[in-house]
């Protein structure tokens, strides 16, 4: 999963909880979904970025955090996609 909560909320200790865009083995790329390789995720093989799926999750039931940094131009895509899950009129290219 990708952590997309701001890191002010991320860092707070009185808030126990992040917004998270989970990965899946299986799908395709559309206006919400993205496929990403293995060197982008940490992960054995190719996934598809869900962010249809944006949940909230408890800090407490993270396990393990691997430092992947997606770029400033992936991030702004990742956020796109959450965009476009809430807002069915958010533009979309169809890369």
């Amino acid at each position: 999963m990708v952590i997309v909560s701001l890191d002010q909320r991320n860092a707070s200790q009185r808030v126990n909880s992040v917004l998270a865009v989970p990965f899946g083995s299986y799908g395709a790329e559309g206006p919400t979904s993205k496929r990403m390789q293995p060197g982008e995720t940490g992960l054995p093989e190719p996934s598809f970025l869900k962010a249809h799926f944006i949940s909230v999750i408890e800090k407490d039931s993270l396990l393990e955090r691997l430092p992947r940094v997606l770029s400033e131009r992936q991030m702004r895509e990742v956020v796109a996609m959450v965009n476009r899950a809430i807002d069915p009129d958010a533009p979309f290219s169809g890369n």
